[in-house]
Parts: C-alpha cells; sequence; structure tokens
C-alpha cells in the first residue's frame, strides 16, 4: 500500500507540473485512457499532454474521447505525420511568400504565431502549391506548436498546452474570399480540428476591416465552439489602446510592424508570379497526398467538340459560382438552360452539387437536335477569354431546371483584305495550330443565403496585387457577372 501511494503522489506532481490542475475524475480519465492505449494501440503511444486535449476536447467523457484520439492516430500513422518535421521540405517559393512564422511568447509563456494574412496572395500559393502543399505546410505549423509548448513547459517551469496565434488582416479585401481559396481553407481547417485540439489558447485578430464579417461567417461552421470563444477580435488600430495587444504580448517583442520594438523575419509576402502556377494535372499527381482530390479540374476543348458542365438546379435563385484559367488557346464561354433533362452520359461523372462534366471524350449535353429558343436558351451574353487571362464569375438562377457551362473552342477571326495581320494574330495562330484549348476550372452551386457578399467581392476586384477588368451583364431574368484578370 506504502508504494502505491508513492506511486499515485508521483504522478500527482507530475500532473500538476507538466500537465496543470487536474480534479481526481479528470486525472482517473487520462490514466484510464492511457491505460487502455498501452494495451490496445498498435503504434507510438502519444505523449500525456497529447491525450489531455482529446480528452478535454469531448468534456472527459472517456468513450468519446478514446474514438476521438483513435481516429486522429490511424491519420497520423497513415500519413507519417510523426515524421513530418524531420522528413519535410518546405518549398522556396512558400518560404518566400507565405506570410506567417514563430515569433517568441506571450505573456502567459505560450508559443507565438504570427500571420499576416492581409498580405498573402492566397490564390497564387494555391494555383502554385497546391492544397497539398498548404495543408502540410499548416500542418508542420501545428507539430511545432506541440514542441514548443513541450519545451515553453521545460523553461517556464509550469505547464504550457497551447499556442497563441496573432492574426494581422491589413490589407484583407474581398480578393481574399475568392471561392477556391476559401474552399481549400475550410478543408484545412477540418483537418486541423480533427487532429489538433485544443491547441489554441488564444487568437488575437487585429485590423479586421469590413469584408472579414463574411470571410467569418464561411469559416465559424467549422470551428469548434470552444475554439470560437478564444477569439478576440480588433477593428482599425483598436489593438494599440487600452485592453489591447500589450495585455497579451510584451511591447519589447511586439513586431515593429505593430508598433512594437521588436523586428520580425516573417516575409511581407506578394504576388507570387503566373509563370510559377501549376496545371491540374501537376497539382492531382503528388504523392502520399493528405487531401483525396483537387479543388480544380483540367478539361481540354477542341474544334468542334466543347467542353461542357450539367448542373441541375432543383430551387431557384441557387448561385453557380466559376472560377477558370484559359492556359492555352483562346474560348468562348457560355451559360445554357434547359426544362428538359438531357440524355445520361457515357460515363458516369455525377458529382457534388449535382455536376456532371462532359467532355469532348463523351456526349455532349447539349444534343444536336436540340434548337436554342425552343428546347434550350443562353441566359447569359457569351464571354470571349483569352489565353493566359483568369475568369472569375457568378450566376443567380431564376429558374429550377438544368444549366450548361459550355468552353468553346474559339478561332481568330480572319484580317481584312485590306489589312495586313498583325504580328500577335499570327502567333496565335501558331499556338492554336492544333484546334485544342485547355482550361482549368472549379465550380461550386451555392445556396443563395450562403453568397452574401459574393456578388460585390466580384465586383470590387482591383487590388494592389492585380489589375483587372470586369465585364458585368444583367438581365430581368438573371444576374450574372464575371471578372478577369491578365
Amino acid at each position: 500500500i506504502p508504494l502505491l501511494m508513492l506511486t499515485y503522489k508521483l504522478d500527482a506532481d507530475y500532473i500538476r507540473r507538466y500537465l496543470g490542475d487536474l480534479t481526481p475524475l479528470q486525472e482517473s480519465c487520462l490514466i484510464r485512457l492511457r491505460q487502455w492505449l498501452q494495451e490496445n494501440h498498435k503504434g507510438k503511444i502519444p505523449k500525456d499532454q497529447h491525450v489531455l486535449r482529446f480528452l478535454r476536447a469531448r468534456d472527459f467523457n472517456l468513450d468519446k474521447a478514446r474514438e476521438f484520439l483513435c481516429q486522429s492516430l490511424t491519420w497520423r500513422k497513415q500519413h507519417q505525420v510523426d515524421f513530418l518535421l524531420d522528413t519535410w521540405e518546405r518549398p522556396q517559393l512558400l518560404q518566400d511568400y507565405y506570410t506567417g512564422g514563430w515569433h517568441h511568447h506571450d505573456r502567459d509563456g505560450r508559443p507565438l504565431y504570427i500571420l499576416r494574412l492581409g498580405q498573402m496572395d492566397t490564390k497564387g500559393l494555391v494555383r502554385a502549391l497546391g492544397e497539398e502543399v498548404l495543408l502540410r505546410q499548416v500542418l508542420s505549423i501545428n507539430e511545432e506548436g506541440l514542441r514548443r509548448c513541450e519545451e515553453n513547459t521545460r523553461v517556464f517551469g509550469r505547464p504550457i498546452s497551447c499556442w497563441t496565434c496573432l492574426v494581422d488582416l491589413e490589407g484583407l479585401n474581398m480578393r481574399h474570399l475568392w471561392r477556391p481559396g476559401v474552399k481549400a481553407l475550410l478543408r484545412i481547417i477540418e483537418v486541423v480540428e480533427a487532429n489538433y485540439p485544443e491547441t489554441l489558447g488564444r487568437l488575437l485578430i487585429l485590423r479586421a476591416p469590413r469584408v472579414f464579417p463574411v470571410l467569418w461567417t464561411l469559416i465559424s461552421p467549422l470551428i469548434d465552439e470552444n475554439t470560437r470563444k478564444k477569439f478576440l477580435v480588433y477593428a482599425g488600430n483598436d489593438y494599440q489602446g487600452p485592453g489591447g495587444l500589450v495585455d497579451y504580448i510584451d511591447k519589447q517583442i511586439l513586431p515593429d510592424f505593430l508598433g512594437g520594438d521588436c523586428m520580425s523575419d516573417i516575409p511581407e509576402g506578394g504576388m507570387v508570379p503566373k509563370s510559377l502556377y501549376r496545371t491540374a494535372e501537376e497539382l492531382e499527381s503528388e504523392e502520399n497526398r493528405l487531401l483525396t482530390d483537387s479543388i480544380y479540374k483540367s478539361a481540354s476543348i477542341f474544334k468542334g467538340a466543347p467542353y461542357e458542365l450539367l448542373i441541375e438546379i432543383t430551387e431557384a435563385s441557387s448561385v453557380i459560382t466559376w472560377d477558370f484559367d484559359v492556359s492555352k488557346g483562346d474560348v468562348i464561354f457560355n451559360i445554357y438552360h434547359s426544362k428538359r433533362a438531357p440524355q445520361p452520359p457515357k460515363k458516369d461523372t455525377l458529382g457534388a452539387h449535382g455536376i456532371t462534366s462532359l467532355g469532348a471524350v463523351n456526349a455532349q449535353v447539349i444534343d444536336r437536335s436540340w434548337l436554342l429558343g425552343k428546347d434550350y436558351s443562353m441566359v447569359e451574353k457569351a464571354l470571349t477569354c483569352r489565353e493566359g487571362e483568369s475568369v472569375q464569375g457568378s450566376h443567380v438562377t431564376r429558374w429550377p431546371g438544368f444549366y450548361i457551362l459550355q468552353w468553346r473552342f474559339h478561332s481568330s477571326p480572319a484580317c481584312s483584305a485590306s489589312s495586313l495581320p498583325r504580328v500577335d494574330d499570327v502567333l496565335a495562330s501558331l499556338q492554336v495550330s492544333s484546334h485544342k484549348c485547355k482550361i482549368m476550372y472549379y465550380t461550386e452551386v451555392l445556396a443563395s443565403h450562403d453568397f452574401r457578399g459574393s456578388m460585390t467581392s466580384l465586383e470590387s476586384s482591383h487590388s494592389g496585387f492585380s489589375q483587372l477588368s470586369a465585364a458585368t451583364t444583367s438581365s430581368s431574368q438573371s444576374h450574372a457577372s464575371s471578372t478577369i484578370s491578365r
């Protein structure tokens, strides 16, 4: 009995020193879950600090915490996450353009991570690196955060189980609401929430602009309620006053760009050159993928054989959104509506939101026997898109039925007899001599109430990163807009 008492006392001291004060019931849950792992888990046993995070995330419900933890351990083993910090090398492009980094600690001794999100070219990073690399970057940040928590626990002599994140939103505008980028962010948040619970001690959001509530509406449903309670948002320069940053971070280590005395080596970001963008095939070919699919799809358009997407809309006022890049040749983009159900494709390619893709290798959506104006109708004016252009747009539907997004091969008009061909026209004709165009595209269907602010985003895309020219059309039947960037 004395030996058991001594062992329990040592465990209790260890818990207070490295894990924090726990009730007897909480200590019992930790010991029982640790014992269960030792007896049943095949693989590396996580440290007590990590196990405790999962217990806290499930309010010390042992069965729920065990299921939650086991799912995460399986994921870590499958993707070799335990070796990520030792084996993964960050691409140079990420080091140059990812505007985040670790920076000392806050007043509680928690490791401090600073992210200058407003200075980040989210589209450029997604297009040049892909979701997979960005997810690995975020996972490496979380793994490094766990390591720094252990180190700070030793340095400060008290349990430190989470870190503080400071997000500077100066420069954030509607371009950050680019739908594929938001989609990538949501998928990354899902992975982090499922595998790193109770690791964020405090989130300080600075210089939040008017567009921030729109972004928050999109991402907040995926964030755990306990985590949302740790958010502190400062608009404008409010962070400099009473109750501001200095309550949480010593001014001596506050970065200079926030009015502090400490120099920071966090990259300032900038526009990722389009020459570094990768194709959909390259992004899909990543090995050891953490995500099963990519946001972007690729398609080829041949002369006489358009590429078409069929979208079934069941509720009027739904919003069809698109984002595509023309990587080769020139294309004409059309949107059609039909009340008739088209013939089933030869190949089952039905995806989420009732979107079916039909390219040149499959039957076309628009039957050759259909008559324009009778069997189907054009709902918006055709848009000519040149090689190298990026197009973002949306269409607010008026009727249920079937909508068809079509990309068609575009031939440059022949020069008149009285004029000589321009050099650009000659080069363009040589480039498309194969009668083939290529695009990378992303589409999504949104309910009208999920689309707040997005129409404004398409019409307000001018920013310091790019010069955009907008082409907007509207009618009494629908509302659509497209923004083209070159």
